[in-house]
């Protein structure tokens, strides 16, 4: 477990500044992540990676010459927000674009696209890639469905060694595409991580036995198996992946490959060379010629006992970029011909804040009626904050089942900069609209992950609908949960049934439009509405997820209310509760 802990939720971030200190020679910090510390070479396309906290050597240990020039950090198992990304990717960029590189979850693929809208918008030329390696998280015919793991590193190399090359943006992205077709992850744990601050860790395994296929965020294995041997585990993962073989593969004999062979966390080093002579005997029977292999720890999950093995079958052009020199503060191979430029010295290093980041006093002319009410919308904010950390740990606990266990942190983050948000907004003279948008922006921001991206989104339609203007009718509020529920839908690709936050936030949202439409104030049709998500939430127990990291897990899920749905759930009549409290103070 993580002992060594000042505030859990204040991990990652700290975590982050003791690593840029310590690799000054490599990085610098920029709001959202590091990059470079001598800075991308002007002209050279900059690979900008990113994913959550948790996994070092990824993300931030991976940026130097030869790999990434910039890494987004998220919060612990959450993917870093647009704007973190937006910050970091406008810090590397050095005017020939930038591919931004995650693996495949639902929370970075939100925050990821976000950012390279918001880039191109900026005018900076902007692609982004997700890593798909894992084959257990799919099956081959749905591989775009696959989550990203440890093949991360040879892909992100891949990428990076093109643009140290000088390619275009557009054939750096060939790149990667070519040198992720081309890989494939398989893995194993013997115990699940704890998170920092947790005193129970994600999952178990039975005495004696062994998770297959398990995930990089302590989700659990998709099967267990008996306790192997380290030869039996070699052979275990090396007949699962060669069974699976790239499209232009016909047989193993013959081809070469890049071989990563993973620690966890907790297996370590002597442990992993046990393992790997074996490894690399089956793999030189089956006829494969071993190029440059890595045994170590180069994507962890805190202190998971576990361990994964990574081929890339190798052309002559992936070969060639495997093989390129790298100097990073985790990952060096070979050496580069010129020197390095010399670091950017710290009094004129970029900070990586961009505009819409810095302190921002200017408001939106608001009505006294519109000033009103973001007193209620900040007392419901308020009572989300309240009741969250309240909830804190039982919704990490539901997540944990078939999931990473980080909901909980994460809905923590948010609501708490919601809360702090909308209180400046509010002491500024902010209307209600205003109040509700800078509170969702930072939710989305602090939080992360995909939970992060969707109740930012929801607050924005709050904002939206409410204005700053008008004096906010039932009416109003009920159009504005409707929009977020269309919204939230589009963005994130769930509809009801799949065992996600909008099985409450559809109900909630037609069952509030209704109530209003028949005359009901908004405390009663308020009320029915959240009465309406609380069945909703409850029934999600009986449902199988077929969106996000439970997925793959799904049968582990059964019988467990999905943990978004849930905190939705606890958050309706959360507002409830402040709505009555306004109403009667007024009256």
């Amino acid at each position: 477990m993580t002992r060594l802990i000042n505030d859990p939720a204040a991990f990652a971030d700290e975590a982050l500044e003791g690593f840029a200190a310590a690799h000054r020679r490599w990085v610098r910090p920029v709001t959202g992540g590091v990059v470079r510390a001598g800075g991308t070479p002007a002209g050279q396309v900059a690979v900008v990676i990113g994913g959550g906290s948790g996994h070092y050597p990824a993300f931030s240990g991976l940026v130097g010459r030869g790999l990434a020039h910039g890494a987004a950090v998220g919060n612990v198992f959450a993917s870093p927000s647009a704007q973190q990304i937006r910050s970091v990717a406008q810090a590397a960029h050095a005017g020939a674009g930038v591919l931004l590189m995650y693996g495949n979850y639902a929370g970075d693929v939100l925050h990821f696209g976000q950012a390279a809208e918001r880039l191109a918008a900026d005018g900076v030329e902007a692609r982004t890639f997700a890593v798909t390696d894992d084959i257990s998280s799919a099956a081959v015919e749905e591989s775009a469905k696959r989550r990203g793991i440890a093949g991360d590193l040879p892909v992100f190399k891949a990428a990076s060694a093109a643009a140290e090359q000088g390619l275009p943006l557009a054939e750096v992205l060939a790149v990667a595409e070519r040198a992720n077709a081309r890989t494939r992850s398989f893995g194993i744990a013997f115990s699940g991580c704890t998170l920092p601050g947790a005193d129970h860790p994600l999952f178990t395994v039975p005495e004696g036995r062994m998770a297959v296929g398990l995930g990089i965020h302590g989700e659990p294995g998709i099967g267990e198996e008996a306790l192997p041997t380290a030869d039996e585990a070699a052979r275990l993962l090396v007949t699962r992946l060669l069974a699976e073989l790239p499209g232009d593969v016909v047989s193993p004999s013959g081809e070469r490959a890049a071989v990563i062979l993973n620690g966890l966390g907790s297996v370590k080093y002597e442990e992993l060379f046990v393992v790997y002579r074996k490894v690399a005997e089956l793999l030189g029977d089956a006829g494969v010629e071993i190029v440059d292999p890595e045994v170590g720890e180069l994507v962890t999950s805190f202190d998971m006992a576990g361990v994964s093995l990574t081929l890339t079958w190798l052309d002559d052009r992936l070969a060639q970029l495997w093989r390129a020199p790298a100097d990073t503060p985790a990952y060096r191979k070979g050496a580069f011909a010129a020197p390095e430029a010399a670091p950017v010295p710290e009094a004129a290093a970029a900070t990586g804040t961009t505009a819409d980041e810095t302190a921002d006093d200017s408001l939106p002319e608001a009505s006294d009626d519109s000033r009103r009410a973001a007193g209620t919308v900040l007392a419901a904010l308020t009572a989300i904050a309240d009741t969250v950390d309240t909830h804190v740990e039982e919704l990490g606990r539901i997540d944990a089942v078939a999931g990473d266990g980080d909901h909980g942190i994460g809905m923590q983050r948010g609501a708490t900069a919601a809360r702090q948000a909308a209180a400046t907004a509010y002491g500024l003279g902010a209307g209600a609209g205003t109040v509700l948008a800078r509170a969702g922006d930072a939710w989305a921001d602090k939080a992360g992950g995909t939970s992060g991206a969707l109740w930012g989104t929801i607050l924005r339609c709050l904002g939206t609908a409410l204005g700053d203007r008008a004096a906010p009718d039932a009416d109003r509020v009920a159009a504005g949960v409707a929009e977020a529920s269309a919204a939230v839908r589009r963005l994130g690709g769930a509809e009801v049934g799949d065992k996600t936050m909008v099985d409450v936030l559809v109900p909630f949202a037609d069952t509030l439009t209704a109530a209003t439409a028949s005359g009901l104030a908004l405390t009663e049709a308020w009320d029915r509405a959240a009465g309406a998500a609380q069945s909703a939430a409850a029934a999600t127990a009986a449902l199988l997820p077929r969106k996000g990291r439970a997925r793959p897990h799904a049968e582990k899920s059964l019988g467990t209310p999905d943990a978004g749905a849930h905190s939705l759930a606890l958050i309706t009549r959360a507002v409830h509760g402040a709505l009555l409290s306004q109403s009667t103070h007024q009256h």
